[in-house]
């Protein structure tokens, strides 16, 4: 059955910034809000706004990634007329491989999306925590007769040189883009979400492909080349939350903002829900000896110290005397006795023995990576 939208969310970077917790895992299959994976929230946008056919880009340690998304049945896109799609590098006779950026890894994929025939694919990132109405974006599209829809945010002048910067006329048309300029004339930033014309923007890959390969982003190079040749192009405003966790203080902050109960992101919202894979833990214990204030604790999870003003994962230990707080624990983390624990983030199967300290400060915020031990021993919580 012929879907008039394919979406296609770019999910192969390599994440860097994140340090220890991408150093084995791609970044949207990071953990986030104690339940969730980053790249829930794009594929449960894409679930909710009715876009049934998903293709997932990976590159980058695509394992814990692929496991999660499987065929994509926790979102609902496994049934008749919806799918999730991993889609992976490999060799083809023109000799590509690995995805050189953003543009060319569609281009690489360009089979996929001919196979569903769309009219419009719909490009996402599977880094960012949000939520937003795809279908209502599409029809700003075709009411504007747009070749291609960058949906944009605000954002403070002194962050807008991390972003690609759009400058539009009144009635919302871009004229100008500056790829995460030195100096930012303007604050409308890309969130990296579009919406184009796939016959056109197929032809351009095509023919970039056979002659001179520039086309290898869309921010640096797909968009300017639209505006360059007279494209209508035209920014699709929203209004809400959006975070981009690709660094550790914008991680630890959005994880610390998810404890708000009034958070705009409205996570209990069942109109619009965020959806997981879900894992079968037995029930939190809360010892008689534990105080838990202002946290979120998952299931699995053995409490027997203090927890506040912190977001455990599931299948956590927090052993006797120890204190978490302003933190984050992955899953099936382990925290021995007398532990301190401050301004930080343990990542998955972490362990921290009796007596260690683990403490970061708001504006450098402590990290140990998955698997990784720190103290003299391994400890389990008895």
């Amino acid at each position: 059955m012929k879907h008039e939208m394919v979406a296609m969310i770019l999910a192969g970077g390599q994440g860097t910034r994140l340090g220890k917790l991408t150093k084995e895992t791609a970044k949207p299959a990071v953990p986030f809000g104690g339940k969730y994976r980053i790249i829930d929230f794009t594929l449960s946008n894409c679930a909710n706004s009715n876009v049934l056919d998903v293709g997932v880009v990976t590159q980058y340690q695509p394992l814990e990634l692929n496991e999660h998304i499987g065929n994509g049945a926790s979102w609902g896109l496994s049934r008749r007329n919806s799918s999730a799609k991993i889609l992976q590098p490999f060799s083809s006779q023109d000799g590509e491989k690995w995805f050189r950026g953003t543009a060319n890894a569609i281009y690489q994929n360009i089979s996929y999306i001919d196979s569903k025939n769309p009219d419009y694919v719909l490009i996402l990132s599977g880094d960012h925590i949000y939520k937003m109405d795809y279908e209502a974006m599409l029809e700003y599209h075709k009411e504007n007769e747009a070749s291609l829809t960058v949906a944009v945010i605000d954002v403070p002048l002194e962050e807008a040189s991390r972003f690609g910067i759009m400058e539009t006329d009144t009635l919302g048309r871009v004229i100008q883009f500056h790829e995460k300029p030195e100096e930012p004339k303007g604050t409308l930033a890309s969130m990296g979400v579009y919406i184009f014309d796939w016959p056109k923007l197929r032809e351009l890959l095509v023919h970039d492909q056979a002659t001179d390969r520039a086309m290898e982003d869309f921010g640096k190079n797909v968009i300017p080349a639209y505006i360059a040749n007279g494209e209508r192009v035209f920014a699709y405003g929203f209004e809400g939350y959006w975070k981009d966790v690709g660094t550790i203080e914008s991680l630890w902050e959005a994880n610390m903002e998810f404890l708000d109960l009034n958070h705009t992101l409205k996570i209990r919202d069942s109109h619009w829900p965020i959806y997981t894979k879900v894992t079968i833990s037995p029930p939190q214990y809360i010892t008689r000896n534990a105080t838990v204030k202002h946290a979120m604790i998952g299931d699995g999870c053995y409490i027997d110290g203090l927890v506040e003003h912190s977001v455990i994962s599931q299948d956590v230990k927090v052993g006797k005397n120890s204190t978490v707080s302003q933190s984050i624990v992955m899953t099936g983390a382990s925290i021995g006795k007398d532990v301190q624990v401050e301004y930080a983030i343990i990542g998955e199967s972490a362990q921290i023995a009796d007596g260690s300290k683990v403490i970061g400060t708001p504006e450098s915020i402590e990290v140990i990576g998955y698997h990784e031990i720190v103290g003299a021993k391994k400890y389990e919580t008895k």
